[in-house]
């Protein structure tokens, strides 16, 4: 049964467990038809409702999809195999641009602020049973929501953007819940929705953030969810412009009931005005990094919402981790009061390196997409094959594979690392990979 692999089992949790096991170890490949359910039923001697237990178990993980009359199978991209696996390892002698870092020039000095947060916490020691929430950060982070437009709420404080999303999500919807994401997406993204048993629904984006039209039929086909980046969208750089943002806001209020999450970990790196969707459903959130402006390493987000998903992401929170560390609150406070680094110099540094490289490859005849934060995304014929050639002439890139669902593939180049010299290079080498280059020379 299903070539070399032999599913075993007894007990629902059993059966479920040796797919898993099979999938991960790569003996089941992604699109892999399982056996039909009475058909599974039999070979193990067990009752039908078992194997039915059995794969709803695996449906609620992400490991299989189940189509109809046409049998479960693995999924594409199975929770079980992250998208982190599909990156380019980078020998020596090669440039790195695919692992949408920051500049590290561009990042503010840590010193002084860790050195303030550790004289604070000499002073007024954080000892179980202090609020979670400092009340400077959260008195910062609400006057710059207000500043932008974001609805009135509470704010809450996550390790990160992800760990966000994932305790909202978990807060109101239920294994089998389909999320509206956007496609191309964020790659972790679209890793967690299906390890937390969600269904992905992808939603067609351009320059200007998420097409109505296609967000529309997701929240037709019943979308319980939706995942929107404002501004610096790994991997295109798309930003929501007011036009998109009316028509987004107009959308979601005719589906109130929808769970609204807006990512603007572009806060702090980009010179474009947030246009913000928050308010016009029931429950919603906004959540902002410090990832892209401070660092990876600055574990920290604020998020602000409506009070009942904001009370159920601290109460949850409250029985794990209880707090993000207060060293790292303060940490931060002090960057907003003092940072060296102002964010329009960081947003014109980045904006120079991405529309410089984006009409070195328009002259060449290469179509790129870049309107904001620190990615090109650049649509080929050949993902692999760019990939490849790109590589062998010493420049690594991101393959579109770890970002798409049903979009068409490309690969993503992140300029963080590159100079002004860079540029020409790196416009000539992606001409080659595609093809571009060779057919200009027969034209």
């Amino acid at each position: 049964m299903l070539g070399e692999y032999r599913i075993e089992g007894r007990r629902a949790s059993e059966i479920a467990a040796s797919v898993e096991r099979a999938v991960g170890a790569g003996e089941l490949q992604p699109g892999e038809v399982l056996p039909p359910l009475r058909e599974l039923a039999v070979y193990l001697e067990v009752n039908p409702n078992t194997v039915a237990a059995a794969y709803r178990t695996l449906r609620d993980r992400g490991v299989i999809e189940t189509a109809g009359r046409r049998g479960s199978r693995v999924r594409p991209r199975p929770a079980s195999t992250p998208r982190e696996a599909l990156r380019v390892e980078v020998p020596p002698g090669v440039r790195d641009t695919s692992g949408g870092n920051p500049d590290p020039s561009l990042l503010p000095p840590l010193e002084r602020a860790l050195a303030h947060a550790a004289a604070r916490s000499a002073q007024r020691p954080v000892l179980y049973g202090t609020p979670p929430v400092d009340d400077d950060l959260a008195s910062l982070a609400r006057a710059a929501f207000d500043d932008d437009g974001v609805p009135a709420g509470p704010v809450a404080v996550t390790s990160g953007a992800l760990d966000a999303i994932e305790r909202v999500l978990a807060a109101h919807l239920r294994p089998g819940d389909t999320v509206a994401v956007e496609d191309p997406g964020w790659g972790s993204l679209l890793d967690l929705i299906p390890a937390l048993g969600l269904r992905p629904a992808p939603v067609g984006v351009d320059d200007e953030g998420p097409l109505p039209e296609s967000l529309a039929r997701a929240l037709q086909d019943g979308a319980r969810a939706v995942v929107v980046t404002d501004r610096a969208q790994n991997p295109t750089g798309a930003a929501v412009s007011r036009t998109r943002a009316t028509e987004l806001r107009t959308l979601l209020a005719a589906h109130p009931e929808t769970l609204l999450i807006e990512d603007d970990h572009g806060h702090g790196i980009v010179d474009l005005p947030l246009h913000p969707l928050s308010g016009v459903t029931d429950h919603w959130v906004l959540v902002r990094s410090t990832a892209k402006a401070y660092g990876p390493d600055l574990r920290l987000a604020v998020l602000t919402g409506d009070a009942l998903t904001i009370d159920r992401v601290r109460g949850r929170q409250g029985l794990g981790p209880g707090w993000v560390s207060h060293l790292l609150q303060d940490t931060v406070v002090h960057l907003w009061r003092t940072t060296a680094v102002h964010p329009e110099a960081v947003a014109a540094a980045y904006g120079r390196r991405r529309d410089g490289l984006i009409r070195a490859l328009e002259e060449r005849g290469v179509r790129a997409r870049g309107r904001s934060g620190m990615n090109v995304w650049v649509p080929v014929p050949d993902e692999t094959g760019a990939v490849a050639r790109l590589l062998h002439s010493g420049w690594a890139v991101a393959p579109g594979a770890r970002f798409r669902m049903a979009s068409p593939p490309g690969i993503r180049i992140t300029v963080s690392a590159l100079s002004d010299d860079d540029i020409t290079p790196v416009a000539d080498a992606v001409a080659a990979a595609t093809g571009v280059g060779e057919m200009r020379r027969y034209e």
